[in-house]
């Protein structure tokens, strides 16, 4: 019974352990604050790409949807700068899965990916295309 316990408590300690792994993990800029080259509208395993045409303020109207969005944040980058990077984490796990847009033109470049797992579910590309039917007039 006693090697029982001390087992449940080894899982209890290693999932604490990972779970705060998960919330606390610092978000590298270098990695995270980046769109790849010649972005094209797809889907991927673990997140969404979109290229929408929004005329020269789609990245303003964009970031106010998703600075209202809960557990958003805007993690790096302004408009101003004409790139930002936001994160979106899980309410029970606080998974962040980060979405990055950029201002083109008058397109609007939109990254979404998770950080951790191979799959997210499809929960980037509804994130994504909820964010941007709330930029249509």
């Amino acid at each position: 019974m006693r090697r029982v316990m001390v087992i449940l408590w080894v899982c209890v300690t290693l999932a604490v352990v990972a779970m705060g792994y998960v919330r606390l993990a610092p978000s590298d800029p270098g990695k995270w604050h980046q769109t790849p080259d010649g972005l094209q509208a797809g889907d991927f395993a673990n997140g969404v790409s979109r290229v929408v045409d929004t005329g020269d303020d789609g990245l303003a109207r964009f970031d106010a949807i998703a600075v209202a969005e809960p557990h958003t944040k805007r993690l790096f980058g302004s408009v101003d700068e004409g790139m930002v990077t936001y994160v979106t984490r899980s309410v029970v796990f606080g998974f962040p899965d980060y979405t990055t847009a950029r201002q083109a033109g008058d397109r609007l470049e939109i990254y979404g990916r998770a950080r951790f797992g191979k799959s997210d579910l499809g929960v980037n590309r509804a994130r994504v295309e909820n964010w941007i039917d709330a930029l249509e007039p």
